[in-house]
């Protein structure tokens, strides 16, 4: 654990940062969105413009990354994302805060990109699982303090919007003067939709409602609680309770899933987050504080472990070569989800009353739980030794995060020996998805010999989860 710290704290603390600032910025403009005036409605459709930068810029920055550098890279975009945290501040208008919503999730996830990339270039085979484990509990804990950075100051003036710039910027230092060396990254196969609905149609709905339900929760609560009328003290804890249930219980989740088939943990998973949602519909209008945050730290805890349980269950379903395009996939499925989420619990709220935020996430619990149910009786269980080990992964990051899965064989030393810096390629299995769903891009490589997705073999076909 040491060597593992001692190789890549500089990037962990520029990560820490970078979410602490991350996390301060969503609740911060929920709050902000309705003391300029914000409809509800109006507020969702802005909020989502953060998942929409962040879906494209997982695309296009590995590409940037391969003719400009990571240093540069990680430079800019912080100093974009600096500068467009007090452009919110200075110009009030929805219009203008949708634009620069799109432009932060473009940013943040080109530095999540080289952040990742260098990581993973940081660690060895004995640390890439610790590695992996210590970058998650950063994001999380960075996540929750963030909301209680709400309370420090007057969220309808300039001072919290200055910390969050201050934040972003500081991230600068200890990334840019690290001594890692210059990261590598690898290349994964070509996944379609299509390929990827084929291998677990269980793992692709699973993980594009669960976007749907985290975009929601994260881009609204704040609105939420502003509606409701909680405190600024209550909203930050209503946040951050919820990321450290899911911070919780997702190992002991995670570890009882690979005991079982893990299709009955996710089925019972999410059955108690829709069980605990319905109890929060109630509770809510009650006015009970205590219960309302008890109730939310269990709702967390069930529905955050989702993001990992549905990448590891379409692990199961896959060779170990297969897994780092397969979950650069997922989590582009998850942000599809998380972009259209804000947007339809926004419009609900708006129509039947913000009472119904937590109806909206009982539904979407529901359903997957159905999904999951029918996907059951359709196909039959792999036996548990056949299970991939289950890895908690962070809920927000890019397409390169699966590069540090630990059960992934693109690790094994004399693979790793043979990597090549040629980042443009890492986007293809990304941007196959979004061609799959109707999205064009620049495709100039495909005219290679990768050609059709069944050269990769029958075997993708042959699988279903």
């Amino acid at each position: 654990m040491n060597a593992a710290l001692s190789a890549c704290w500089p990037l962990l603390l520029g990560i820490g940062l970078m979410m602490l600032g991350n996390g301060l910025q969503g609740s911060l403009l929920g709050v902000r969105a309705g003391l300029e005036g914000f409809s509800t409605a109006t507020t969702g459709i802005v909020m989502s413009g953060y998942y929409f930068g962040f879906l494209f810029g997982s695309i296009i920055a590995p590409k940037i990354l391969a003719s400009v550098g990571h240093v540069r890279v990680f430079a800019a975009l912080a100093s974009l994302a600096s500068t467009a945290t007090l452009l919110h501040a200075v110009v009030p208008d929805p219009y203008f805060w949708g634009f620069i919503r799109i432009v932060t999730g473009f940013c943040f996830a080109g530095l999540f990109v080289v952040s990742e990339s260098w990581l993973n270039d940081a660690a060895t085979n004995e640390t890439r699982g610790q590695i992996l484990s210590i970058y998650m509990v950063i994001t999380w804990i960075a996540m929750a303090g963030g909301q209680f950075l709400l309370v420090t100051s007057d969220p309808g003036g300039y001072i919290l919007f200055i910390v969050i710039s201050i934040l972003v910027s500081l991230a600068l230092i200890p990334m840019t003067l690290t001594a890692s060396t210059m990261p590598s990254i690898a290349q994964p196969k070509r996944l379609n939709l299509k390929a990827l609905y084929k291998i677990s149609p269980l793992g692709v709905i699973g993980m594009l409602m669960i976007g749907v339900a985290h975009g929601a929760f994260f881009s609204m609560s704040a609105v939420y609680g502003s509606l409701i009328g909680l405190s600024l003290s209550q909203i930050s804890t209503f946040i951050s309770v919820a990321i450290i249930g899911g911070a919780l219980l997702q190992i002991p989740i995670g570890q009882l899933s690979d005991r079982l088939d893990r299709r009955q943990v996710i089925l019972i998973t999410t059955l108690f987050a829709f069980g605990v949602a319905v109890v929060l519909y109630f509770v809510q209008q009650q006015s009970n504080g205590l219960m309302l945050m008890v109730g939310t730290t269990i709702f967390g805890g069930f529905a955050m472990p989702l993001y990992s349980l549905f990448i590891a269950y379409t692990n199961d379903y896959l060779e170990p070569d297969e897994m780092v395009a397969a979950s650069s996939g997922l989590i582009l499925v998850n942000g599809v989800g998380a972009v259209f989420g804000p947007i339809a619990v926004s419009a609900l709220m708006a129509n039947t009353g913000p009472y119904s935020f937590f109806l909206f996430m009982a539904a979407i619990h529901l359903f997957i739980a159905l999904f999951t149910l029918y996907r059951m009786t359709a196909k039959q269980a792999i036996p548990l030794e056949e299970q991939s080990d289950f890895v908690a992964m962070p809920m927000r990051s890019s397409v390169v995060a699966p590069t540090m899965n630990p059960e992934s064989e693109e690790w094994e030393e004399e693979a790793v020996d043979d990597l090549q810096f040629d980042s443009t390629k890492l986007s293809k299995a990304a941007m196959s998805i979004l061609e799959d769903l109707g999205v064009s891009g620049d495709d100039d490589d495909d005219d290679d010999e990768e050609g059709d997705l069944m050269d990769d073999g029958p075997s993708l076909w042959n699988r279903n989860g």
